[in-house]
């Protein structure tokens, strides 16, 4: 296997106490395109739900994706009947997909691991969201998907079960996927849940104001997917971005690859979007939860671990 570490890195450019990255004012000499470009070179976004391909034909590998991506959370979702068996051989195709493309991709289990996939010139590669479906009502399979890397569970509906397993992925650091839930579900869901959730493709019409700023007040995010319709998307991130706030907004997918992100961008920078909300649309609003996530995961372990201790 190639070194993965050959590549020029591509250094994702951190955040100021502001969160503004290093962009030239709108008056400059960049337009909003160029600008727009420059941005998603130093910040390269985050999709929330990546489809992965029906047949992986060697000759149409890589997978096509937009040029200033920079990490994919890869859908493991499953037809109802296939339930487990389908999603673990979901899993096991990832894996196989990554493999076969060390030069482009690197699996990512961690956020220390995502920016250091971008820092060698891959994309990183996360498992993950499972359908519900395919936890079966088991947390035994909800731990074992978490073994093996999972990192997001699509929770459509709240129940008795739900409870539980929001509980339980709180406590193993996976993330909520609340995408597809009713307006109540993902009420109920924020009220209990401690770590902030996803919506890795998000319908927001579907989603009141209210709820909108519960998700802004857990720390979510609602990710948009990139339409053909610019203006139309722009809009839908406008009312997310005033409702739930500029932490509150994420992106999903692009429906046209070759487009990419960076006309969506230099819109929104037509719109007056600061370069600080632009950054964390782009990628750090989605690593911070997985970071929150990853982080409470951490914090309930060692708790665990010096309780245990104390009464040894």
């Amino acid at each position: 296997m190639a070194d993965l570490d050959d590549h020029q890195p591509v250094t994702v450019a951190p955040l100021g106490h502001a969160g503004e990255p290093d962009l030239p004012e709108r008056e400059g000499s960049l337009d909003e395109s160029a600008r727009a470009r420059s941005l998603l070179a130093e910040q390269p976004v985050v999709e929330g739900y990546t489809e992965p391909p029906r047949v992986f034909d060697p000759e149409d590998l890589p997978p096509v994706r937009a040029a200033e991506t920079g990490a994919q959370l890869w859908s493991l979702h499953a037809e109802p009947e296939e339930g487990v068996v389908g999603t673990l051989r979901r899993i096991d195709a990832m894996r196989a997909l990554v493999a076969a493309c060390p030069e482009d991709l690197r699996l990512a289990h961690t956020t220390a691991e995502m920016a250091h996939a971008v820092n060698c010139g891959r994309v990183a590669a996360l498992l993950g969201p499972v359908s519900w479906a395919a936890v079966g009502g088991s947390l035994a399979t909800l731990r074992a998907y978490q073994v093996l890397g999972v990192r997001a569970v699509n929770l459509p509906r709240f129940d008795g079960f739900a409870r539980e397993a929001v509980r339980e992925m709180n406590r193993l650091g996976v993330v909520v996927d609340l995408s597809g839930a009713d307006p109540e579900s993902v009420r109920r869901t924020l009220a209990l849940t401690r770590a902030p959730v996803l919506l890795t493709r998000a319908d927001p019409e579907e989603l009141p104001d209210d709820v909108l700023r519960l998700l802004g007040e857990n720390g979510g995010v609602c990710m948009v997917p990139v339409t053909e319709d610019l203006s139309a998307t722009a809009d839908t991130l406008d009312r997310l971005r005033a409702v739930a706030g500029p932490h509150g907004v994420g992106i999903s997918h692009t429906v046209d690859p070759a487009t990419g992100y960076a006309p969506l961008f230099a819109e929104l920078l037509h719109r007056d979007w600061p370069a600080p909300d632009l950054a964390a649309l782009a990628r750090a609003n989605a690593i911070r939860v997985l970071r929150d996530t990853e982080f409470l995961a951490r914090t309930a372990r060692l708790r665990r671990a010096v309780s245990h201790d104390g009464h040894a």
